[in-house]
């Protein structure tokens, strides 16, 4: 090896590229589809972690709560119980979307306690193309999960959705799922759902990326973009995301709600600049939620570059939206109870994670995404009932108290004579 050195340089990544070619635009190109990825934990705070939940001396909610049981409330007094997006839920939380890749093959393992729980769980792009509909032996099929979700399911909260790309489009996904017999049940009892996916957090303005052999590379050469990244390796298989103008996501959801009348509609909006504008065409044009993935969030492969440097943070992206025209779902970077009610204080009214729950479900396939959302549970109760609220739904902005604030911007309570509290989400990091 060369001796040269070059302080202060990227010299380890130039050397990289140097041996590995395009493999090295890819996180563990030799092990695609083994891990999760999205925000490296090591990168800077973003605003929302940065934010620090504040509760104020005077709690009128509480005295109400006070009244209420005639006793002083505790935090276990807090309810949880949400609905959003046309599905009732214990908890103002949802599993995010899982697409095909190996380390997906959790799916029926989470499905099934993701259906114990009543916890809604979205089934991401590309799984039906990739392992059909029904068991084919090789991958995990569409169904098999929603299977594992409906043969665990103890009540009537919680749903299956079921994602569909540029990719899943044609093969027509939605349409082999609202016909099938398996899934008359959800759907007779209103918890199922379509989502259509413009983008996601991890690679926004990117379409499905897939490592495929040679065979297949062959056969598909035709219809996507190919990548050979390493020489005898696998071949990477390049999709398109789409092309999407406001006119056509209107088009799109009225197509849902009109061919599929027993499904809900969600949209998936990747952290885009114009992400206010694109969820606003979508609830104005009838989807029941928006989900917005922030930079943070999304467990797909993608290029280096993509993770570091694209999209908008989580934060942002609910500044820009500021007070939601409809229900706001949002993720990115979810691991425990304080991110999901600042979160929630911003305007979501529930929260997704998908990398936790795989690491959970890793840790325990029985048992441990019913922890893990336990213990986000418990610590959603403390910090409510910390703020003197008592519901899933009441924090506010009022409670997020962010560094960007010059000294004495964050309003106190309207009731102590002081400037009163500010309820448009959009100042909050103004």
């Amino acid at each position: 090896m060369s001796a040269l050195r070059a302080p202060g340089f990227p010299e380890q990544d130039v050397r990289r590229r140097a041996r590995e070619g395009g493999a090295a635009v890819f996180p563990a190109a030799g092990q695609y589809g083994e891990s999760v990825f999205g925000a490296d934990a090591t990168a800077p705070r973003d605003e929302i972690d940065a934010c620090r939940l504040v509760p104020p001396v005077s709690m009128p909610r509480r005295l109400e709560k006070l009244i209420e049981l005639a006793r002083e409330p505790l935090y276990s007094d807090v309810s949880l119980e949400s609905s959003f997006g046309g599905f009732d839920a214990p908890f103002p939380l949802y599993l995010s979307a899982l697409g095909s890749t190996r380390v997906a093959a959790a799916g029926c393992a989470l499905a099934r306690q993701a259906g114990r729980i009543g916890l809604p769980m979205v089934i991401g792009e590309n799984v039906a193309p990739v392992g059909g509909f029904r068991s084919s032996g090789k991958h995990l099929a569409l169904l098999e999960r929603i299977g594992a979700y409906t043969e665990a399911a103890q009540g009537a909260t919680g749903g299956v959705v079921v994602q569909q790309s540029t990719e899943d489009a044609n093969a027509e996904v939605w349409n082999h799922v609202y016909t099938d017999p398996s899934v008359r049940g959800l759907m007779d009892s209103g918890r199922l759902a379509f989502e259509l996916k413009v983008g996601q957090g991890a690679k926004p303005g990117l379409g499905g990326l897939t490592m495929v052999d040679e065979e297949t590379s062959r056969r598909l050469g035709g219809q996507y973009a190919m990548e050979r990244l390493q020489a005898g390796g696998q071949v990477l298989r390049c999709g398109s995301p789409g092309t999407f103008t406001d006119e056509i996501l209107r088009q799109q959801v009225h197509l849902m709600r009109n061919n599929y009348p027993r499904a809900r509609c969600w949209v998936k909006l990747p952290p885009a600049r114009d992400v206010a504008a694109a969820a606003a065409v979508a609830w104005r044009a009838g989807a029941d939620a928006v989900t917005v993935d922030g930079a943070e969030g999304g467990t797909g492969w993608a290029p280096g570059v993509f993770l570091d440097h694209v999209g908008l943070p989580l934060g942002e992206c609910l500044r820009r939206i500021g007070v939601p025209e409809g229900t706001l779902l949002a993720s990115g970077r979810v691991y425990d109870g304080a991110r999901a009610v600042k979160v929630l204080a911003l305007g979501a009214r529930a929260v997704g994670f998908g990398r936790a729950a795989l690491v959970a479900v890793d840790e325990d396939p029985e048992n441990g995404l019913v922890r893990f959302v336990e213990s986000l549970a418990l610590e959603m109760r403390l910090l409510i009932s910390a703020l003197g609220k008592y519901a899933a739904g009441e924090p506010g902005p009022e409670d997020l108290w962010s560094p960007r604030e010059s000294p004495g911007a964050v309003a106190r309570d309207g009731v102590t004579g002081e400037p009163p509290i500010r309820h448009d989400k959009r100042e909050v990091f103004a």
